[in-house]
């Protein structure tokens, strides 16, 4: 295992994060934070394996160990929380392959690993070594990707590293690849998930990187299998966006976001205030559908700028609390604006026979409690919600909210969600641009009529949330002009639609007072 520190620099990281990691777990009993598998006492083992390391690396990793772990003549592992050492004493000559999976290294009975994963190393590796009659093949599990943090500060899936060595020998240009397999629970291809491998020492401010050179990926059902024809660490880097994205966007967007949705929520909230406290406040439908969706608006816009300073409080509660609410908001404003693209339908399509009783009350339940369905399943499934990284195509500036941590989830309920309700409205407005041509074809002032019918289609754009198909446009050269769009308008809906009904109530009052005036004369 000795092999297993020189195979880095001394400066790395994952040379100090492992010893200090081992060091901390020595003080335990074997069995509380660790477990040993081997014939001699778990603890002196440890401890003879922290002295070769702490004598390694206070000679500057210049000299050998005096005594390596060869003098061990049998196999051992061990296993704590976040690193798991197998260490393996085999025969080059009658060497015929090893599978080894994290079922082997459970902490303790019927407790496994958090997530799962496999290696299997080719009969050809013992024809690798240097003629000699026994050599350790060791194996290591790491969870944490801050042991190999590059400067991009690269994502990888669920934090996991796989590493491998061979006695002191370097392993390369293998004929049949090592396979090491990944489990997960993500929705992940080609475009977002690949292969890579640690290679030490070659990146900016003497970091590492990870490449992907020389590795096949191969992506299966809940499963990522890497095959590369070598031994170091290896992972699977994810992608956060498959188009390229300037680290210098976010701040920007942020500022956007932030602006967009306080200005929102201000007149939101000041919109629905005012028609409460109104004494001649309108009963009737349309006007009272507009006031529940300027209400889930100001939700949602205030549970979007609280997401990201929760989030930094430390407090998974809370957090899961925020996310909850947060998609519950969206929901809602989503299911508001299909109600207001159903309600124009009747209005303005299919205007006979459309009397229901308790009408809003109706509306209302379905506005407000069909979006709590999905929120409370998702609340029984613990670990769905919690913090979300936001970050850019170099992943080293990134932001931190509380929304849905499940990509399978997140594209089901949000996207997908939000594409059905823009689908449905965009059909509802078609065919109402349609009604307003054929209505004023006969009209003798058609300038007139076209700038208040094109104010109107604005007006109905906003309110039915059709904006939003601007999510659906993020790719090639779209994407840059499509993330600014999308934050500007989308996070001034609810100031927009304010405006659009303040301007509607007004020409309202206008020729209310205009036919008393008439009527009186």
């Amino acid at each position: 295992m000795s092999y297993l520190w020189s195979t880095v620099g001394w400066d790395s990281p994952l040379r100090t994060c492992l010893f200090l990691y081992l060091l901390l777990h020595s003080a335990a009993e074997p069995g509380e934070s660790c477990r040993f598998a081997t014939s001699q006492p778990g603890m002196e083992v440890l401890k003879d394996n922290l002295t070769v390391m702490n004598n390694h690396l206070e000679k500057g990793c210049s000299a050998r160990s005096q005594k390596p772990l060869e003098d061990f003549q049998e196999n051992f592992t061990i296993v704590c929380p976040e690193i798991q050492t197998l260490v393996f004493n085999i025969m080059p000559t009658n060497f015929q392959g090893l599978n080894i999976s994290s079922n082997m290294t459970e902490l303790s009975k019927g407790r496994r690993s958090k997530t799962r994963h496999a290696m299997r190393f080719p009969a050809e590796l013992g024809k690798k070594t240097r003629n000699a009659a026994e050599t350790r093949l060791t194996c290591i599990y790491l969870k944490g990707s801050c042991l190999f943090q590059d400067e991009k500060n690269s994502s990888l899936l669920n934090d996991d590293i796989l590493g491998a060595t061979l006695g002191g020998a370097t392993v390369t240009n293998l004929s049949h690849a090592v396979e090491i397999q990944f489990w997960h629970d993500l929705v992940l291809d080609n475009s977002n998930a690949t292969c890579v491998f640690w290679v030490e020492g070659t990146g900016g401010r003497g970091l590492g990187h990870w490449s992907s050179a020389g590795c096949e990926t191969v992506h299966n059902a809940r499963t990522v299998l890497c095959m590369c024809r070598h031994l170091t660490y290896f992972a699977v880097l994810l992608k956060i966006s498959s188009a390229a994205i300037d680290k210098d966007l976010l701040a920007p967007l942020t500022y956007i976001s932030i602006v967009g949705c306080s200005i929102s929520a201000a007149a939101s909230l000041l919109t629905v205030l005012f028609y409460l406290a109104s004494r001649k406040r309108s009963s009737d439908y349309t006007t009272k559908i507009h006031m529940n969706l300027l209400g889930a608006l100001f939700l949602l816009n205030v549970s979007f700028l609280l997401s990201e300073p929760l989030a930094s409080v430390g407090s998974t509660w809370l957090c899961c609390g925020t996310a909850a609410f947060l998609h519950y908001s969206l929901l809602c404003s989503l299911t508001w604006m299909a109600i207001e693209g159903f309600h124009l339908y009747l209005l303005v399509i299919k205007v006979y026979n459309v009397y229901f009783r308790r009408y809003v009350l109706k509306l209302c339940a379905v506005g407000w409690g069909l979006p709590a369905l999905p929120v409370l399943s998702i609340l029984i499934k613990s670990g769905i919600y919690g913090k979300y990284d936001i970050r850019t195509e170099t992943g080293y500036n990134n932001a931190t909210m509380c929304w849905i941590t499940d990509l399978g989830v997140h594209y089901a309920l949000a996207p997908g969600y939000a594409g059905l309700t823009v689908l449905f409205n965009m059909v509802i407005l078609v065919a109402v641009v349609r009604l307003l041509r054929l209505w004023r074809s006969n009209v003798e002032n058609q300038k007139a009529r076209v700038k208040k019918d094109l104010w109107t289609v604005l007006g109905l754009t906003c309110l039915l949330g059709t904006t939003w198909a601007l999510a659906f446009l993020g790719f090639g050269v779209l994407l840059v002009p499509q993330l600014f769009l999308f934050s500007i308008i989308n996070s001034l809906q609810g100031f927009f639609i304010c405006l659009w009904y303040c301007t509607a109530r007004r020409q309202s009052d206008t020729h209310s007072s205009m036919r008393s005036s008439q009527t009186t004369k």
